[in-house]
């Protein structure tokens, strides 16, 4: 699948057990379970026994955890005692703003009581923290497999993210490890369950099915396919015996009504408050606050008003700029991708990172923990900063690193709110897609060609 050429090439300095494995026999891509005889593994189990202490520690000994749990185990109690999962009237406050499927499977630890199903969520987070480092490393594209350090970085720059998840209970991480698997899949030929992993993800949080038009313009028709048809089961047969199927078919259309019918210049989503202000760095609240006079500040109603627009457009021209700037995105994105015949196992990596970077910034909500879908492109960049042939190549390719991660790192507490308002996030979003498409315009097989030639003429 990769392109190959036979020129000499000098490798980068390699620090063994920093960027190359110490035991070489292990395959690339291959898939691990942690060991409690790898340092950095037992780190990690350190870590996950932390977060979890985190979650369980003030249920236990204090007055109940807070944040989104509780909203979990009231939509698990909502389903086991046939209670309604949405108001009645859409222009009541949306507690649950889920699929039905959601609900469900929630339902399962909650008839334990709130611990049980505190600790399944801790551990679901934990299993899916290891499997997205596991498989964002497996699918690089890279013919050498990382040391334990290279392995660990993109998991240790994006530990605020994790906690995030643990701390707010969100499942982001765990869709995102689900997205990572079906894809792994679609690289192993299992395109029926890569479609099933992917519609998953989808009946539990939406915002996965961006996946959809990549499989469309990739030709993965098995893979559609499965994803459509699942999508149909989860949404509609599986919770049939549970709720009956005319009341899931109105809950799933009352569901629809107040999170994509509701769309207004006051918000969408049934949370108006956030999808404005500096807390949602999407694509569309990001234009919205650049060409329409917007309190960014609005989640706080004892913050004073502030605004950042560069020009003043109505709710509907504002609209059109956001298709536009979508419809730009979208093009640059098919024209950077290779044809066909040019596809090799690193182009697809770099493909995917620019997938995820636009599957992050596209989503109507863009809080700060949805860039831990970033992990991926991380990965796949600190592959090509390790072991590019090329030099200066891989020097360039920290210094994005770099710039991305200080930007990041803008967004904890001690820095002003304006900073996320102006979209660091997005900034540095937008750096690692630059940098993994320049990657793909430019793969090493053909630097390595060209400087080859050129030694040649010299010498001559």
């Amino acid at each position: 699948m990769c392109l190959s050429g036979h020129i000499p090439t000098f490798p980068p300095p390699q620090i063994e057990g920093i960027v190359t494995a110490t035991r070489p026999s292990n395959k690339p891509g291959a898939l691990r379970s942690p060991s409690l005889r790898a340092p950095l593994d037992l780190l990690f189990l350190a870590c996950c026994v932390l977060l979890t202490a985190d979650v369980l520690g003030p249920e236990i000994f204090g007055h109940g955890k807070t944040k989104d749990y509780a909203l979990w185990y009231w939509a698990g109690q909502q389903v086991l005692h046939g209670g309604p999962l949405y108001p009645s009237d859409l222009h009541e406050y949306f507690e649950f703003i889920y699929p039905p499927l959601s609900a469900i499977l929630l339902a399962i630890p909650s008839w334990f009581g709130k611990i049980p199903l505190y600790l399944v969520l801790s551990v679901l987070n934990a299993v899916a923290w290891w499997y997205t480092g596991m498989l964002s490393n497996a699918i690089t594209g890279s013919d050498r497999k990382p040391g334990p350090w290279l392995e660990a970085l993109p998991a240790l720059v994006t530990v605020t993210f994790v906690f995030d998840m643990f701390d707010l209970g969100q499942p982001n991480l765990v869709l995102l490890a689900m997205t990572l698997y079906g894809f792994w899949c679609l690289q192993h030929q299992r395109s029926w369950l890569a479609g099933f992993m992917f519609a998953l993800a989808t009946a539990i949080k939406v915002f996965p099915i961006a996946v959809l038009p990549y499989l469309v313009w990739r030709r993965q028709w098995a893979a559609l396919v499965s994803m459509l048809a699942f999508v149909g089961i989860l949404l509609y047969l599986v919770p049939a015996p549970i709720r009956g199927f005319e009341r899931n078919v109105a809950e799933l259309n009352t569901w629809y009504q107040g999170m994509v019918g509701s769309s207004s210049e006051k918000g969408f989503g049934q949370r108006d408050e956030q999808n404005w202000s500096w807390v949602n760095q999407s694509i569309i609240a990001m234009t919205h606050r650049l060409v329409r006079p917007i309190n960014y500040n609005q989640e706080n109603p004892s913050k004073p008003v502030r605004t950042m627009n560069l020009i003043d457009v109505d709710y509907r021209t504002a609209n059109w700029i956001v298709l536009a700037m979508s419809a730009l995105l979208g093009l640059g994105f098919v024209a950077v991708m290779p044809r066909q015949a040019q596809r090799t196992a690193r182009s697809d990596a770099e493909e995917l990172g620019i997938l995820f970077c636009l599957m992050t910034v596209a989503s109507p909500l863009a809080r700060q923990y949805y860039f831990m879908w970033l992990f991926l492109p991380l990965t796949v960049l600190m592959h090509r900063a390790a072991f590019d042939v090329r030099p200066k190549v891989r020097l360039g390719t920290w210094f994005a690193l770099v710039a991305a991660g200080i930007l990041m790192l803008l967004s904890l507490p001690p820095f002003p709110n304006v900073i996320q308002a102006w979209g660091n996030n997005l900034i540095a979003t937008a750096i690692l897609a630059f940098c993994l498409a320049w990657h793909i315009r430019h793969p090493p097989d053909a630097a390595s060609s060209d400087a080859a030639a050129e030694l040649k003429s010299k010498a001559a």
